[in-house]
């Protein structure tokens, strides 16, 4: 595992990233930020921890949303993903779990969401 700096909302975070992961953390991180700036940029919270959690619900509601390959996919179609696409996708499913699992820690010394 490498480390690497990156920047969201302005602060500086040290992450984990696996070798050869290292696009789709930034492009996750990406993500993140414009989320949270969005939420920022409404006005209508000032926290950080409830911009994360805000934001990190949003961005699980999306991927909730996206049907299942096997839902979905005809054996045709299946096989037109990419063996990197479905382990970029497996990648981001297991970023936003570890962002929950992280705010779900934060916020346990809060004992509240909002």
């Amino acid at each position: 595992m490498k480390q690497m700096e990156v920047t969201i909302l302005g602060q500086s975070y040290l992450l984990a990233c696996p070798e050869g992961g290292e696009a789709l953390l930034l492009a996750a991180v990406q993500t993140v930020d414009q989320e949270m700036s969005a939420i920022r940029d409404a006005g209508k919270v000032k926290a950080r921890e409830r911009m994360a959690v805000l934001a990190a619900l949003n961005l699980a509601y999306r991927l909730a949303e996206r049907p299942t390959p096997a839902a979905v996919a005809a054996p045709a179609i299946s096989a037109a993903v990419s063996p990197a696409q479905a382990a970029a996708e497996q990648e981001a499913e297991l970023l936003v779990t570890q962002l929950i699992d992280r705010l779900d820690s934060t916020l346990g010394h809060d004992g509240q969401l909002l």
